[in-house]
């Protein structure tokens, strides 16, 4: 009998799901979508975008705890101090109550306005253009803006309110860009050696974000020395990060590397969501108290950082970073120099990405393009436009798509359904925020891993391609910056290509002095026949 009840339930869920499907296909919802005529179903289209979230979803604490690190909206004036006494300049750079209350509550505002400007691009990628794509703040740029541009706890030579203003008007000129239909032409415009190191170069710097003390696992740290060198000390220097005993004895980043084998056994076996499984892992073992791991230990941050965690469900109204633009001190170098450095990676990621996922779907056409490509390209730059006054950098299709796709989303009711699941994380924000960075610095590593891939489309047998290349790549992590790796980069290139162009030179130098001594000669030998006919 018991045997016979698994075989019948099996078939009236199946029953029930192509009953389903068949009302969803025929419905005007159905059609819009083009279910039929992409040849999925509801349920396969529900499956995929829950396979897409569970894959991106790391990006919601990544990116939060990324430009948190540049202290937001926090100034000096948040510092705590003596009574009747001024904070000093250098508080943000200490360890401060007042500072770090600031930056729990700017982290917060980020983590929404993550969610938000994920689930708006989402919902718009899956209405507007029907294709089956996650958006959300991009890696990558979120680091320069943090850790360039900004600094760390505003430590570099921009605000973030004038990053802000930056990455608005980034947005507002790739969506003219992409409406005038010039997104590609642009993108090709960078030698392919420098685009291919870039996402290369961008990735090792992210791995080693996720390396550190203060932001990472913790592996690295500052040495006076030798400038960097292996910590993971059970006793660090709260300002600099230093070692003071105990190294490779941190709790922390012990527990941080079981999270990081953890995904890597999952992406082995190719397991959904295997980034948040060692997230997970990390930050439950994280939460107990009373641990030499855990994230709230007995202090007064620690203790109302617990008790804002005990809520579990809560929604989080931002306060500081909606509509946090400054546009007053958008005419300097720095300024321009960051807007391109923006533009330019944006620009190469994005459309590289939106390309690759429509090829992994089957969507590009003989000619190399596909449905709904002119509206894909005016929603992911839109998205920056709306991910801007909302407090986060440039808002990109995420090439964790795929997972979707694989799973057989074929419409934008894919990215619809990533959509909401972003919209049920707005009330979860108490433990989004409680997120350890040891647990989600392997995340970071994973992903320096993941965009590292393209190292083998450069032409490393070509001097005049590996050298610019490499260059690219090893100054991004090396000098701490997006820009001075693309800079070196394409600096490297023009000057080697000058030898080309130099020898060109030569070549057609020496055949016009060849070509006008001949002419000269003939004209010697004219002027000196009619002289003899003369004399004659």
């Amino acid at each position: 009998m018991g045997g016979g009840l698994c075989p019948r339930l099996s078939s009236s869920w199946e029953n029930m799901e192509k009953a389903l499907n068949d009302a969803v296909s025929k419905s005007k919802v159905g059609k819009y979508f083009m279910l039929d005529a992409r040849k999925s179903t509801f349920t396969k289209e529900l499956r995929a975008g829950t396979a897409t979230f569970l894959t991106m979803a790391y990006i919601i604490t990544v990116n939060a705890t990324i430009l948190a690190d540049s202290g937001g909206t926090c100034s000096v004036a948040d510092c705590s101090a003596p009574v009747n006494q001024t904070a000093s300049p250098d508080c943000m750079l200490k360890p401060n109550e007042g500072y770090q209350s600031c930056l729990d509550k700017t982290k917060s505002d980020l983590i929404v306005a993550t969610v938000l400007s994920a689930m708006i691009g989402s919902f718009a990628m899956g209405i507007l253009a029907n294709l089956p794509l996650g958006l959300a703040p991009g890696m990558g740029p979120n680091a320069f803006v943090a850790y360039n541009m900004v600094g760390f706890h505003g430590s570099g030579p921009i605000s973030y309110k004038t990053a802000m203003a930056i990455v608005l008007v980034e947005g507002c000129a790739f969506f003219i860009v992409s409406a005038l239909g010039l997104r590609e032409k642009f993108a090709r415009i960078i030698p392919k050696p420098i685009r291919l190191a870039c996402a290369a170069g961008i990735g090792l710097f992210i791995a080693f974000v996720g390396l550190q003390v203060h932001q990472g696992m913790g592996l690295v740290g500052p040495d006076q020395s030798t400038l960097v060198t292996m910590t993971a000390c059970s006793s660090t220097n709260p300002v600099t990060g230093e070692c003071i005993s105990g190294k490779m004895r941190s709790p922390t980043f012990w527990l941080g590397s079981v999270g990081l084998l953890i995904t890597c056994y999952g992406l082995m076996k190719e397991i959904k969501g295997s980034m948040i499984y060692g997230i997970l892992f990390v930050t439950l073992v994280s939460w107990i108290r009373g641990t030499a791991v855990t994230y709230f230990p007995h202090t007064l941050i620690g203790d109302t950082n617990y008790k804002y965690f005990k809520k579990v469900v809560g929604f989080h109204k931002i306060q500081s970073t909606a509509g946090a633009i400054s546009f007053s001190d958008l005419n300097t170098s720095d300024a321009w120099l960051a807007l391109a450095t923006i533009f330019y990676v944006d620009m190469l990621g994005t459309t590289g990405t939106l390309y690759t996922m429509a090829e992994v779907g089957g969507f590009v056409d003989g000619k190399g393009s596909f449905e709904g490509q002119y509206t894909a390209f005016l929603v992911d730059a839109g998205s920056t436009i709306v991910g801007s006054t909302l407090g986060v950098t440039t808002t990109a299709t995420y090439v964790e798509s795929s997972a979707g796709i694989r799973e057989g989303g074929r419409t934008g009711l894919t990215a619809v359904t990533v959509g909401l699941y972003f919209l049920v994380s707005l009330f979860f924000t108490p433990l989004l925020t409680s997120v350890p960075p040891w647990a989600t610095g392997p995340s970071l590593v994973i992903v320096g891993v993941m965009m590292m891939k393209v190292v083998k489309d450069i032409d490393w047998e070509n001097m005049k391609e590996a050298v610019p290349a490499f260059i690219t790549m090893i100054l991004m992590p090396l000098t701490y910056s997006v820009a001075n790796g693309i800079v070196g980069g394409i600096g490297m290139y023009v000057a080697l290509s000058l030898y080309d162009y130099a020898v060109r030179l030569m070549v057609w130098l020496i055949k016009m002095r060849g070509m006008v001594v001949k002419e000269r000669n003939q004209v010697s030998a004219a002027a000196a026949a009619d002289l003899a006919i003369e004399v004659i």
